[in-house]
């Protein structure tokens, strides 16, 4: 259930998923390293032990950094470590009919605005104190311009983004792994200025038309679902029922893993003489008692 989030507020969203789908959304811009291939695990047993579909999603929707040939290394990847799942993966770039129509729902509903800010401008205005939002949240520089200064901007050649209008608006949720989650929103964004569709948009669109009803993801993820839980709310979607942030894999420094701390990916542990069962089985023994046993 969730609350009017135009009023406030707290997301009860640690329900039960029941036998809907988990899923796992891997981007294809390189090689998955350990962390990701944990979360994936994770992600299938949590769904399997549920006895529910376990889904592939391809989130491709980054056309700058997504690469066709990056697809089949992972899905290999995955299936070396034992992970497996129903029907055929998804593409995002498959999708854009969805993601526009959420776009138009938003517009209809007064919700969006067109953003010129550059990166450096977005940067200096971040710096500045703006009341509730958290340091470094968007404070709304293009949000009341005029039609008169927008068309200036756009004769300037600046390429719109397209945010939302959410500032100030508190949102929480009960995270399966991380307890209590609240975050006041800024204007984030749902097109950026490239014409891709920005994570947040796609994600949501893609978890609610798929009936996903529990994510199993890393917790560098944890703050974009306040955001996620906002355009549930105003699509009128269906959210899932759970969220599970999952710890993310350090390196012996303490540090999250990362190219420095040596062979991070499969091929690289294979290289070095493991095998994927013993990299599998070290991944399993890893997470041991996150989300219980299955």
């Amino acid at each position: 259930m969730t609350a009017n989030v135009g009023d406030l507020d707290l997301f009860h969203a640690d329900g039960d998923p029941g036998k809907a789908p988990g899923r796992y959304a891997p981007s294809p811009t390189g090689r998955l390293h350990l962390g990701n291939l944990r979360t994936a695990l994770l992600a299938c047993r949590a769904a399997r032990v549920r006895e529910a579909p376990f889904l592939l999603r391809i989130e491709d929707v980054d056309t700058g950094r997504s690469r066709e040939e990056w697809i089949e290394v992972q899905l290999g990847e995955l299936r070396q470590i034992g992970v497996d799942w129903d029907g055929e993966p998804v593409r995002q770039s498959d999708r854009h009919d969805l993601y526009r129509g959420a776009l138009d729902r938003l517009e209809a509903d007064g919700l969006l605005y067109e953003c010129f800010c550059t990166r450096a401008e977005i940067r200096e205005a971040a710096s500045a104190p703006h009341g509730e939002l958290p340091e470094g949240a968007y404070p709304g520089t293009c949000r009341e311009l005029t039609e008169s200064e927008r068309e200036e901007r756009r004769q300037a050649g600046r390429p719109p983004a397209l945010r939302v209008r959410a500032a100030g608006v508190k949102v929480g949720f009960e995270d399966h792994l991380c307890g209590t989650v609240e975050k006041t929103l800024d204007d984030f964004v749902v097109r950026r200025n490239d014409g891709d569709f920005a994570y947040n948009l796609a994600v949501t669109v893609d978890d609610a038309e798929q009936g996903i009803g529990e994510v199993v993801r890393g917790q560098d993820l944890l703050d974009t679902t306040p955001r996620q839980l906002w355009l549930y709310n105003r699509l009128g979607l269906a959210a899932p029922a759970r969220f599970a942030h999952v710890p993310l894999m350090l390196g012996d420094d303490g540090e999250r893993l990362a190219k420095r701390h040596g062979a991070i990916t499969l091929e690289e542990r294979i290289e070095s003489g493991e095998d994927p069962s013993a990299v599998r089985r070290g991944l399993v023994e890893s997470v041991e008692g996150i989300l219980g046993p299955g």
